[in-house]
């Protein structure tokens, strides 16, 4: 198991200690490893064991919050169910949507399904993922020099529709309805009462929770590229190393 930092390491020892604690994380690139094909990725063992450790500790709330449908984050994670389950990049929660989806939503929905599957046949590789309220087009397995432009083909098919465009790695997600990880994260502090957040992430959707930490909470990035959180890791495998400290410097306070 990777060694995390010493900087990480005094963040966490401190956080562990406040009197309600919630710990959050996204799923794919960050307790997951990243796979060519979404519907093999799996969370590292270590990781999953840990967000379930944690959340079993008294005054201590975990949660998995991913651009995911709520559906399939259930299946894929196999999340025990104190773990909270927040999906479609935070307009899902395991208790129901935030928001009703009406039925001009879903037609809006159904016209994004259709477009996007059309475009995807035209660029080898590429595919489509619907979700409740959105739809991912992704290119992770396109040629890496259509890969660009099939994603520009794809904002360019629904420029005057009235949707809701979010940026991730080799994808393009298309929502009817607004949807926002911070959000949803702020939503679950409320919830919880909780004095301190620790979340994990490593895309750009995830810069919408990081923004939302203050400074008694712990953000970590995962990987390279810009970001507001304060901590780096450079593989799941690190997330995991993480998880497993503050699981053990919670315990240790739970237990005192």
């Amino acid at each position: 198991m990777p060694e995390i930092g010493e900087d990480l390491r005094r963040a966490l020892s401190a956080v562990a200690e406040v009197p309600r604690l919630l710990v959050a994380s996204d799923f794919d690139g960050t307790i997951a490893p990243i796979v060519a094909n979404p519907a093999d990725a799996r969370p590292l063992a270590a990781a999953a064991d840990a967000l379930g450790a944690l959340a079993a500790l008294r005054s201590t709330t975990a949660a998995l919050i991913s651009g995911r449908a709520l559906r399939d984050l259930s299946v894929l994670s196999g999340a025990p169910a104190d773990v909270h389950l927040v999906g479609s990049h935070g307009s899902e929660f395991d208790a129901g949507f935030l928001d009703a989806v009406d039925e001009s939503a879903r037609a809006l929905l159904a016209d994004l399904e259709e477009t996007m599957a059309a475009l995807a046949q035209r660029y080898p590789g590429a595919s489509i993922e619907t979700k409740p309220v959105s739809v991912a087009f992704h290119v992770r397995n396109t040629a890496p020099e259509q890969a660009a432009q099939a994603l520009d083909a794809a904002l360019d098919a629904v420029r005057d529709w009235d949707v809701h465009i979010t940026e991730g790695k080799a994808v393009r997600e298309f929502a009817v309805i607004d949807t926002d990880k911070g959000e949803a994260l702020q939503l679950l502090r409320r919830q919880d009462e909780a004095d301190a957040v620790v979340f994990f992430g490593d895309d750009v959707t995830d810069e919408k929770a990081f923004a939302r930490l203050d400074d008694t909470d712990v953000g970590v990035k995962v990987g390279p590229g810009p970001t507001r959180a304060a901590y780096r890791v450079q593989t799941p495998d690190d997330v995991a190393a993480a998880l497993l400290f503050l699981r053990d410097a919670r315990r240790r306070w739970a237990e005192s």
